[in-house]
């Protein structure tokens, strides 16, 4: 009986040069020659990310409960989910991740077969709205939100927020804009200098800028903070922020006492 063939070894990753040359305008999305060039674009684009991926894994042991479904809704090329997945301590709990873009599918699951660790891994391909989900005691958000219509995010945090256990918790990372005009414009260039040290040209900022605007659409801190609560999360803590990118915990307690 042959063996199923392995990996040999990671899919092809490219250098992100997608908007390094005039283009027609379009809006952003998920596809193939975004999936190829994936990890290099978001790791010269969202500062942090590299620091935030890791943190996800220390999270995840502390809050992961024994017997209960983890989730990533918006897994990509997986790095949130294989940071969970070595997070979680228990055996028993089940491991979810779901993206809408085939593309990214198809190489998360060859990064998730090239992992070290054997907690099982149940990969979906669809959209996080329509995607079912209980008994959670860690879901991540990892800039996914952000890509949803504004006016679906509410109902998606409240069902995130029914389906945690009581000590469970959402780990939310963001793109925010700021209520004060003056500091938007600082965060705003200083964000812009960050990919510039990482090799972007102007071109490609200006242009990246234009495709994504209609697709990613970021919101105030507060107003994140305001709706993880009236979705049912006791507690909203920021623990990490770089300039305009921040990384949430929104925290169901335990259920009081009733003797």
């Amino acid at each position: 009986m042959n063996k199923p063939r392995q990996p040999s070894g990671p899919p092809e990753q490219m250098t992100d040069r997608l908007f390094a040359t005039e283009r027609r305008p379009e809006d952003f999305r998920f596809d193939a020659s975004v999936a190829r060039v994936f990890p290099d674009m978001i790791r010269r684009s969202v500062p942090g990310y590299t620091t935030i991926i890791p943190m996800i894994e220390v999270i995840t042991e502390q809050y992961a409960q024994p017997g209960s479904h983890c989730y990533d809704l918006g897994c990509s090329l997986g790095a949130s989910t294989l940071a969970m997945r070595h997070g979680i301590p228990y055996p028993d709990c089940t491991l979810v991740g779901v993206d809408n873009s085939e593309a990214m599918i198809e190489r998360c699951e060859h990064y998730i077969a090239l992992d070290d660790n054997n907690l099982p891994v149940t990969l979906r391909c669809e959209d996080i709205l329509d995607t079912e989900l209980s008994n959670a005691s860690v879901t991540t958000l990892n800039f996914t939100l952000q890509f949803v219509d504004p006016v679906q995010r509410a109902s998606l945090l409240t069902r995130i927020a029914n389906a945690t256990q009581p000590g469970g918790v959402l780990i939310l990372s963001e793109k925010i804009r700021f209520e004060s005009e003056s500091e938007q414009a600082v965060q705003t260039r200083l964000h812009h200098e960050f990919k510039r040290a990482n090799g972007y040209s102007d071109l490609e900022i200006s242009q990246k800028r234009s495709a994504i605007e209609q697709v990613l659409i970021p919101e105030t801190l507060a107003a994140h903070k305001q709706r993880l609560q009236a979705a049912g999360f006791d507690e909203v803590v920021v623990w990490y922020q770089c300039f305009n990118f921040v990384s949430m915990l929104a925290i169901k307690t335990n259920t009081p006492d009733t003797d």
